[in-house]
C-alpha cells in the first residue's frame, strides 16, 4: 500500500467493501450533482438574468456537495465500523467525504456540459466503474502505471490505510479535493460560456 509505505495483509471482502463504499458514496454524490445542475439549467440561467453572480451560485451546489457528502461519509464509515476491525474512524470518514466531492465536481461538471440524462449516467457509471475496478487491489494486482490521476486514487489509499493499519495519511485525500476543485472551475467557466448570451443587453429601440 503506498500511503501506508508497507506491505498490508487483509480479507479479500473486507477490501471490498472498503472500495465498495467508496464506489458507492462517489455515484451517490456524482449523480445527485449531475441531475440537480442538468434539471436547474433553466432556473440558473433566468437567476442570472435577474442578477445573481454566477460564481456564487457555483458555490452553493458546492456546498450542497460538501454536506451530502460528509452525510454519505459517515453514515459509510459507520456500516463498515460494524462489519470490519475498522482501525482509525476519522480518516476513514474523510477518505469517503473527499471521495464524494471528486464525484461531485465531476457532476457538477457534466450536467454543465451534456446535453442529455443519458449521457451524464453513462459518464458517471463508466468512470466510477472503471476507477474503483483499477483501484481495487483485490481486482487489479498489477501496479498500473497512471492510477494516480484517476479521482480515487487518494481517497482509495487513505481509505484502505485507515482501515487496516495505524497510519494516518492525510495527504493522501488532497488529489481527490484537487479533483473537485478543477472540475468545478470547469464547470463555471462552461456555466459562464452558456449563459454568456442571457447577460447581453439588449440594444434600445429607435425613437
Amino acid at each position: 500500500m503506498h500511503s501506508a509505505g508497507v506491505v498490508v495483509h487483509a480479507r479479500a471482502n473486507q477490501v471490498s467493501q472498503v472500495v465498495n463504499a467508496l464506489a458507492a458514496v462517489s455515484l451517490v454524490i456524482g449523480f445527485s450533482m449531475f441531475m440537480e445542475t442538468f434539471k436547474a439549467g433553466e432556473m440558473d440561467r433566468r437567476l442570472v438574468l435577474a442578477g445573481y453572480p454566477r460564481p456564487q451560485m457555483l458555490l452553493a451546489k458546492i456546498s450542497a456537495a460538501a454536506l451530502i457528502s460528509a452525510l454519505l461519509a459517515l453514515y459509510a464509515a459507520v456500516l463498515l465500523r460494524s462489519s470490519l476491525p475498522v482501525t482509525q474512524l476519522s480518516p476513514l470518514v474523510l477518505a469517503l467525504f473527499s471521495a464524494g466531492l471528486a464525484y461531485g465536481g465531476i457532476g457538477l461538471l457534466l450536467g454543465s456540459l451534456v446535453r442529455g440524462e443519458l449521457e451524464g449516467f453513462f459518464f458517471v457509471i463508466m468512470l466510477s466503474l472503471v476507477d474503483t475496478g483499477l483501484q481495487n487491489p483485490v481486482l487489479n494486482v498489477a501496479d498500473i502505471t497512471g492510477l494516480t490521476v484517476l479521482p480515487l486514487y487518494g481517497a482509495n489509499q487513505s481509505a484502505l490505510a485507515a482501515a487496516f493499519t495505524s497510519v494516518a495519511p492525510w495527504f493522501y485525500g488532497l488529489p481527490s479535493l484537487a479533483w473537485c476543485a478543477v472540475t468545478s472551475a470547469l464547470a463555471l467557466s462552461a456555466f459562464y460560456v452558456r449563459t454568456r448570451s442571457h447577460c447581453r443587453i439588449a440594444p434600445e429601440a429607435p425613437v
